[in-house]
């Protein structure tokens, strides 16, 4: 709102106060003319520099929050690091176990290879030493059979030599020794030799043993050292896991204390920011008034028209019918002051300081404008020359955005008729706190009536034609009143129940508003009407908080939850609706009536939604996810109103002329109101009371016991009427 009065104010000092066509006669009067338009183009500085002083505060606080936004982002990432690192930790630790006890295996292995060769390796050398030994036996044996032989030859040469001689018998018996030492020495060698081969064959698979021994040895070798690679790994692996856990921990430990030192520095940005927004909230009020004084005193001077309250209710009245943003003729919006000076399909129509010039006072002169209808009067044409002829200027404070009969001032509505001469529609009906009184709508009016008897007790007017929704504020001291002129106006107004003066006038809007809902704790009014809106305000200032436009068609009823976090919707687009209270984010939509939904409420808890609609069906759905728990039927007609009740009921109302009231857990129909000869419209339940009024087309009220399902009391709302035989009678 500050930005888009600040760009309308500087648009309304970019021109000047007074046209340059326009001659000033009264030299006093230019004099202080003079003096309160520099006195605004100084104010008007000064809210620049304001603006530019905010916009710089701005940037700071915008940093400031991205730094915690990132840090918050950075502590949850490493919170996600610190989980799958962690989860990391089990396999790793498994692995590095197996890894280790893999290496003590083939480590185990290894050993038992290495001895099975030194083994082998032993029984070799112990063989290779038998068949040196063996052999060496043999050589010796061969060499002592050889001088055996020897010997037996030279004692056969000797025995030959001494035959006949005295030593023959000493040589034969030399012979025949030597004879006998060679057998002993052949027989001798013949062993040796036997165990020498058979020393020598043992070696042979001895050696290939050894061998075999030998490559076992190498694979283990290879084998081990693979697995003190993997143990290695697994090792370096577990610990590279551990440091990072390490460090994320730290880190994780640092967010808080950062994260706490920067929304210190916001906290502190943010009071600057006030600061600079209330710097610049007095700065342009301050600029407002200073060009404010200057348009009264150029209007007082007869030289400049005020376009709010002179030349918008013009345009409003005689050319919004034709030149709307839903029938733009000739793409030409009229709605507000922005389309009307962008013009249309053939460009601007508004030449400012020229209204002879302007195409659109052209139209509106010679009668083209408004089509189909009377011709402007000289008077209006008038104003509106002179508005164009003193620089087509909008009032100072005013958005050009916003439509004309919201900046435009708001006439007194008509006074109601004293009596009524026919009865009218009941559209809505609310109970005081108490119970002791029923307000009800009226023709331009609201009244209130004492539940007792049914009397009038007080009538509060200057609201629109129809009203279409009432509630009381929880301290029962303030009616919030929805009314509207149908393809006029819409509005809210706040009145003091006391004595019915007017204490808040707070939407003026172009079509009807048809609810109107006070938050459960007073704190908030959220309202919904033809322009497809939900509006939030603060009752206490008054200030409009969100504005939710989600629908595609009229908003038909708002109801707040239990908590008053969320505001669930009633649309004519065939939809309900909840939303975020505060944000106005759309949480789920509930397609399943198919046909216009027309009231809605919520159950105790919040969690379910209730509704009902065209499709002559209350449906009961789920907050969270918009799934239809049930449907309840049995209605003979369209079902307008619903009220909830804290026992998780439901009072509704219909065209099938009666009123009803089910189980929400179960759909199950307690108790069925019959008695009414017309459509009912509208229904409000007391629970101190277990009373429920009721009103209808034909305007009769009915106020009934709800445990017994009996009337009370019964009446036509229509202060002063007399019935038709009644009226007879009395003449």
């Amino acid at each position: 709102m500050r930005s888009t009065m600040a760009a309308a104010l500087a648009l309304s000092l970019n021109v000047s106060l007074v046209c340059p066509g326009v001659i000033l006669a009264d030299e006093a009067t230019d004099k202080k003319i003079a003096e309160l338009e520099k006195t605004a183009g100084e104010a008007e500085q000064q809210r620049v520099k304001s603006a530019e002083a905010l916009k710089a505060v701005q940037a700071t606080v915008t940093a400031a929050r991205t730094t915690i936004s990132n840090l918050k982002k950075q502590s949850a990432a490493a919170a996600k690091t610190l989980k799958d690192t962690e989860a990391k930790v089990k396999p790793q630790t498994e692995a590095m176990t197996k890894a280790t006890a893999a290496q003590k295996a083939a480590e185990a292995k290894l050993a038992t290879a290495k001895k099975a060769e030194d083994a082998a390796r032993a029984a070799e050398q112990k063989t290779q030493a038998a068949v040196a030994r063996d052999r060496g036996i043999a050589e010796a044996t061969g060499a002592a059979e050889a001088t055996a032989r020897a010997d037996r030859a030279t004692a056969q040469l000797a025995a030959t030599a001494t035959r006949g001689t005295a030593l023959e018998k000493q040589a034969a018996e030399r012979a025949q020794q030597t004879a006998g030492n060679v057998e002993k020495a052949a027989a001798i060698a013949a062993t040796t030799a036997a165990t020498a081969k058979k020393s020598l064959d043992a070696l042979t698979p001895l050696t290939a043993a050894l061998k075999k021994a030998v490559a076992a040895t190498a694979v283990e070798q290879e084998a081990t050292k693979k697995m003190v690679a993997a143990t290695t790994a697994a090792q370096a692996e577990l610990k590279k896991t551990q440091d990072l856990i390490a460090a994320t921990k730290k880190q994780i430990a640092d967010y808080p204390n950062q994260t706490k030192a920067a929304e210190a520095e916001l906290a502190k940005r943010q009071q600057t920011l006030k600061t600079a927004q209330t710097a610049l909230e007095q700065a342009t009020e301050v600029a407002i008034s200073k060009l404010k004084l200057a348009e009264t005193a150029l209007i007082a001077a007869g030289r400049l028209v005020s376009f709010t309250h002179k030349v918008a209710p013009i345009f409003a009245k005689r050319c919004l019918a034709c030149h709307n943003a839903r029938t733009a003729k000739g793409r030409y919006n009229m709605e507000n002051f922005a389309g009307i000076m962008k013009g249309g399909e053939s460009g601007e129509v508004v030449d400012k300081g020229d209204g002879g010039a302007s195409t659109l006072f052209a139209l509106l002169e010679d009668g083209s404008m408004p089509k189909d209808a009377d011709p402007l009067t000289k008077e209006e044409l008038a104003l509106v020359k002179k508005w164009i002829d003193t620089g087509a200027r909008l009032d100072a404070g005013v958005n050009k955005n916003d439509q004309l009969i919201t900046i435009m001032p708001k006439p007194q509505q008509p006074t109601p008729p004293e009596s009524y001469r026919v009865p009218i529609a009941v559209t809505s009906v609310a109970f005081t706190q108490d119970g002791k009184t029923l307000a009800s709508s009226g023709y331009h009016e609201v009244i209130l009536w004492d539940t007792a008897t049914g009397k009038t007790v007080r009538r509060i007017t200057n609201v629109a034609e129809r009203i279409y929704d009432i509630d009381f504020s929880a301290d029962g001291k303030q009616l919030a009143v929805a009314a509207g002129t149908p393809g006029q106006m819409g509005e809210v107004k706040l009145f003091n129940v006391a004595d019915g003066k007017l204490a808040a006038d707070l939407v003026t809007s172009p079509d009807s508003i048809f609810s109107v809902a006070y938050s459960n704790d007073g704190k908030r009014l959220a309202c919904s009407g033809a322009d497809r809106s939900i509006r939030v305000f603060d009752v206490a200032t008054r200030k409009q908080l969100v504005v939710i436009e989600d629908h595609a068609d009229w908003v038909m009823d708002v109801a707040w939850s239990p908590d008053n976090t969320l505001l669930a919707s009633a649309s004519r687009d065939k939809t309900s609706k909840v939303f975020n209270s505060t944000s106005g984010d759309s949480q789920v939509t509930f397609n399943g009536h198919g046909q216009p939904v027309f009231g809605v409420g919520f159950s105790k808890d919040g969690k379910q939604v209730v509704t009902a609609g065209s499709d002559k069906q209350i449906r009961v759905w789920n907050t969270a996810d918009a799934k239809q728990a049930r449907a309840i039927g049995g209605f003979g007609n369209e079902v307008f109103r619903i009220s909830v009740t804290a026992d998780n009921r439901v009072f509704s109302c219909s065209a099938d002329k009666s009123a009803r009231l089910h189980n929400i857990a179960d759909g199950k129909e307690l108790k069925k109101f019959d008695g009414h000869s017309d459509w009912v419209y509208t229904i409000t339940f007391h629970p101190e009371s277990k009373r429920i009024a009721t009103g209808s087309y034909d305007g009769e009220i009915r106020i009934w016991n709800s445990e017994d399902a009996k009337t009370t009391v019964s009446f036509i709302a229509a202060p002063g009427y007399k019935a038709p035989d009644a009226a007879a009678a009395a003449n």
